[in-house]
């Protein structure tokens, strides 16, 4: 089968991909195309934003997570029943494992899918042979022309003209579009990237403003001419796995709290024979009835602090679950809601759940940043001395923070002790991509499957 498709790439983070990204989609769908998006990487915050425009999941796409062969059946599973596909880059085109390499790269991503590149630069304070000059360098780099377009962002019109006709003679690629600088469109960032998508006011509003102005400004046909040439690759269709018994019932915090995750890896927990319960550990009162597992993803625990502190019921129920053996997995911020306490942004120390005794508290700077391979040092979710693939992006850190796993970090070589895991708990700091390592998921559901949910009545 045949999949239009587009990535939105750029020579550096804060070019304007997401903000195009959003309004492409907008645009799609005020089209009248059914439309798919993606991430490269293992952003979290961005697809929050796909999410919030298309309302539908938008999923990640990493090749340090999955090889190849893989990355295309998850980009096919999402891209099967729609007219076009849109894909945002990480960082700037070729930034990779280590910032040394294409491994994992918007590129490689593009490479994998062989999905045409439609380049966005930043044009502020730039003139049009610089910005020449800076482009004709990534089209040297990009050695399977996949770079097919070009978009200029914060230009005004009377400069877009004069500036295109030249980077059209220059490069001999087109440039489809632009758009003007616009203050009340520049999102605020947090330490972990972009803020909340309902942290920004009207931002709806603001999105479909812009996105008519867009629509002014852009070769909408030339996009999608790009987009249908993308060339066919082999394709082939991922076996979804069919549950054959009754199903799990796994709690799942979401709520503002705590947001972090991965689309496939609810996926295929499903698969395994999941029901995801959402439960709030802001406003709910207890864990609901009956779960026999639960999970808590990444998020901003310290910035709820006070309020996940106060609510003594919540962390009673959790505690009573842990205590019976209840099968649990906790990823950094959920990690940190299990700690002995966590050191809020007011500075003061809040306690909670008291399952894993530590306490978390603000370091002022990046603890981890990047990729990494973790394996057991005794079998348990893993099995069979596997290893699984995550990555790890915070600037908290835990008096302790487990040993018993081994993280590898790729290109550098470096190693350290991390998680704490025994027969029915996971917990740490990495944030997992279960693709890389379906049996993690298999084994979690294994061990939901073996727990006796009438032991909390």
């Amino acid at each position: 089968m045949h999949y239009p498709r587009i990535m939105v790439a750029a020579p550096k983070s804060n070019s304007g991909k997401t903000l195009l990204t959003c309004l492409l989609i907008k645009l799609m769908l005020g089209s009248k195309f059914k439309t798919a998006a993606f991430k490269c990487g293992p952003d979290y915050i961005d697809p929050m934003f796909h999410k919030r425009v298309l309302g539908v999941p938008s999923k990640n796409l990493d090749t340090f997570f999955t090889d190849v062969k893989k990355t295309r059946k998850l980009f096919m599973e999402h891209a099967a029943n729609v007219d076009i596909s849109i894909i945002e880059g990480v960082m700037g085109l070729y930034d990779g494992l280590g910032g040394v390499s294409e491994k994992a790269s918007s590129y490689d991503v593009a490479r994998a899918l062989r999905c045409p590149i439609i380049f966005v630069c930043d044009v502020h304070g730039m003139g049009g042979t610089s910005l020449a000059a800076e482009i004709r360098g990534f089209m040297d780099y990009d050695r399977d022309n996949l770079i097919k377009g070009i978009f200029l962002n914060g230009i005004t019109a009377a400069s877009y003209e004069y500036v295109k006709r030249h980077l059209e003679s220059e490069l001999k690629i087109p440039v489809i579009g632009y758009f003007p600088y616009d203050k009340n469109l520049k999102f605020d960032t947090r330490h972990l990237g972009l803020v909340m998508p309902d942290e920004i006011k009207d931002l709806n509003l603001k999105l479909n403003m812009a996105a008519g102005n867009l629509a002014r400004n852009i070769n909408f046909e030339k996009l999608l001419e790009i987009a249908q040439e993308a060339e066919d690759v082999n394709w082939e269709t991922l076996r979804h796995r069919v549950p054959t018994k009754e199903l799990v019932s796994v709690g799942i915090a979401a709520d503002e709290v705590f947001r972090f995750y991965y689309e496939d890896n609810l996926n295929i927990l499903r698969d395994f024979g999941c029901k995801l319960v959402p439960f709030s550990p802001l406003h709910d009162k207890e864990i609901p009835k009956g779960l026999q597992g639960l999970i808590f993803y990444g998020g901003y625990p310290e910035l709820y602090a006070k309020q996940l502190s106060e609510n003594t019921s919540m962390m009673d129920s959790i505690r009573r679950a842990i205590a019976a053996n209840m099968p649990t997995i906790a990823e950094c911020g959920g990690f940190m809601y299990l700690g002995d306490s966590i050191e809020a942004e007011d500075g003061k120390e809040y306690p909670m759940v008291g399952a894993v005794h530590s306490k978390f508290f603000n370091t002022g700077h990046l603890v981890r940043f990047g990729y990494m391979s973790v394996s057991e040092k005794e079998d348990s979710f893993l099995g069979n001395g596997r290893a699984i693939r995550g990555h790890e992006f915070h600037y908290y850190n835990g008096t302790e923070n487990g040993g018993d796993c081994v993280a590898y970090k790729p290109i550098r070589a470096k190693t350290w002790d991390c998680v704490f895991v025994d027969d029915y708990h996971w917990w740490g700091w990495p944030h997992l991509y279960y693709s890389s390592c379906p049996s993690y998921a298999e084994n979690f559901i294994r061990k939901c499957r073996r727990f006796d949910s009438e032991k909390l009545e």
